[in-house]
């Protein structure tokens, strides 16, 4: 029987990376093909589910406040062991928690993402896996060390990034997509230069460190947080390896594809961990945004788009045909 991964991110915004996995499965399954789903992660948002759902644990609620001050409801995971949490920054601190037009780099902030690691350590947590990708925010994580300063925790951090960036790059990389203007990212540098000559350790030029508008740099100098490649770290949780040995080819995608897939995203890891391996690799996006040459770096073997379920359930149509 010939086997089909479909191992895709979440589209954000739009499908979960359950939701796509379960319709390109649905297309090659039409086909008379086997397909194994594997929703997967990077450190951004859908990470915790992903994690979750190979490591158990349940989901725990707390009101903690969004980028802006306004207080929501957000979630985090307690594991088996009732030690460690996943608390994922898009939960709190999340770009989609704010509207396009209310969005503010600058005044964001990582409080509510402290306030969830605060409220899983009151809940028994010695240890928290944060996963930071996807934030509204460019604070270098100060909200949250005061947040996690103020409730008087002290847990282990592991931080699962998304993005290979240093923390000083951050302002220019990402504060665009956040709202910020040319002024606004010199400004958010000037910001993290200072935060950055306070900190006991120093972020600057340190990989990974500009996650999250540097939420994981300030956890890192602040907190003395242990930084790991988001991708590759939710791949060997769901031993993604192991799924390689009975696998024809992969198709994995997330809802962007573009010069940041290039630096340690998940199709990047996905791809690279194939090609290793001699298996064909293809993406299914919801847009296309590289060149050629980009693709070719990548070496994947094809790239469709698809912006709706039916779109993912024939792109696994024809892959599997």
């Amino acid at each position: 029987m010939v086997v089909i991964v479909a191992a895709p991110d979440s589209f954000k915004g739009t499908f979960s990376a359950r939701e796509v996995a379960q319709a390109i499965a649905r297309g090659v399954r039409a086909m008379g093909r086997e397909a194994i789903e594997l929703p997967v992660g990077d450190g951004g948002e859908g990470t915790m589910d992903a994690l979750v759902a190979v490591l158990g644990g349940n989901l725990r609620r707390a009101m903690v406040s969004d980028p802006l001050g306004h207080p929501v409801e957000a979630a985090y995971a307690l594991l088996p062991d009732g030690r460690t949490a996943i608390v994922e920054t898009a939960q709190a601190s999340g770009l989609w928690r704010v509207a396009e037009g209310e969005r503010d780099a600058w005044a964001a902030s990582t409080r509510g993402t402290g306030e969830l690691i605060a409220a899983a350590a009151m809940a028994g947590a010695s240890k928290a896996i944060v996963t930071v990708g996807g934030s509204a925010t460019t604070d270098g994580g100060i909200g949250a060390i005061e947040a996690l300063d103020e409730a008087q925790v002290d847990v282990e951090l592991d931080v699962l990034c998304d993005v290979r960036s240093a923390w000083e790059e951050a302002p220019r990389l990402y504060g665009p997509q956040k709202g910020a203007d040319p002024a606004t990212v010199e400004r958010l540098e000037r910001r993290l230069d200072e935060l950055a000559r306070k900190a006991p350790r120093d972020p600057r030029g340190v990989p990974h460190t500009g996650s999250a508008g540097g939420l994981s740099g300030g956890l890192w100098a602040f907190r003395g947080a242990r930084l790991f490649p988001g991708a590759a770290y939710v791949l060997d949780v769901l031993r993604f390896d192991e799924r390689l040995r009975e696998a024809r080819f992969v198709v994995t995608g997330e809802g962007r594809l573009d010069a940041q897939t290039l630096q340690g995203k998940i199709v990047d890891e996905i791809a690279r961990r194939c090609r290793a391996k001699g298996i064909a690799c293809h993406a299914v996006v919801g847009q296309n945004a590289l060149e050629a040459d980009g693709i070719a770096r990548l070496a994947l073997a094809s790239v469709r788009e698809a912006t709706t379920p039916e779109e993912l359930e024939a792109a696994g149509r024809a892959l599997a045909g």
